[in-house]
C-alpha cells in the first residue's frame, strides 16, 4: 500500500519539506515541525512517530 509505513509517499515528502524548513530556519523547533508536517501530509501517529525516532 502507498503512503504506509517508513518509506511512504507521504514520509518521504515530509522528510524533504523538513529538510528544506530546517535549512530556512535553523532555530526552528523540530517538534513543531514534525507537527506541522504530520499534518500537512496526512500522516498515521505511526509515521509521525518515525519522524519524532530518526529525524535528527
Amino acid at each position: 500500500m502507498a503512503g504506509i509505513g517508513p518509506g511512504g509517499e507521504g514520509i518521504q515528502k515530509a522528510l524533504r519539506w523538513l529538510s528544506e524548513r530546517r535549512r530556512e530556519d535553523p532555530q526552528a523547533k523540530r517538534n513543531k515541525l514534525i507537527e506541522e508536517a504530520g499534518v500537512r501530509f496526512d500522516l498515521t501517529p505511526a509515521e509521525v512517530q518515525f519522524l519524532y525516532e530518526q529525524w535528527k
